[in-house]
């Protein structure tokens, strides 16, 4: 079993910066991949970065390119998502996923518990 914990969700203005971190504890051995998604009440979730343990091999929603920089540490299973220029329509609960599979760039089976992330225009 894995246990993620995630980090660094704040309230911010529009144009603002946030860095996110989510760290992996447990059976941390089956990981091969870490990534973020992102929901809104009401919405699908959204796939936001997904890094590869080659830590070369990343990929990021066409909403987010140029603006969040994903990253991990592997000797600390931690992941981190570097939000910049930070919109309203980033407002969203952030998640992290891990594992050794994914459907839809969202790394699976474990996921976190989420950390909120609130932009104001």
């Amino acid at each position: 079993q894995v246990r993620l914990v995630e980090s660094g969700g704040d309230s911010v203005q529009a144009g603002g910066s946030l860095e996110l971190s989510c760290t992996a504890s447990g059976y941390t051995m089956s990981i091969n991949c870490m990534s973020w998604y992102r929901q809104v009440p009401g919405k699908e979730r959204e796939a936001v970065a997904i890094i590869f343990n080659s830590g070369t091999e990343t990929a990021y929603a066409d909403s987010v390119k140029g603006r969040f920089t994903i990253s991990q540490d592997k000797g600390t299973y931690t992941v981190y998502l570097r939000m910049t220029g930070l919109k309203a329509e980033d407002t969203a609960m952030y998640y992290c996923a891990a594992g050794d599979s994914k459907a839809y760039d969202i790394c699976s089976p474990y996921k976190g518990r989420g950390t909120q992330v609130i932009v104001s225009p």
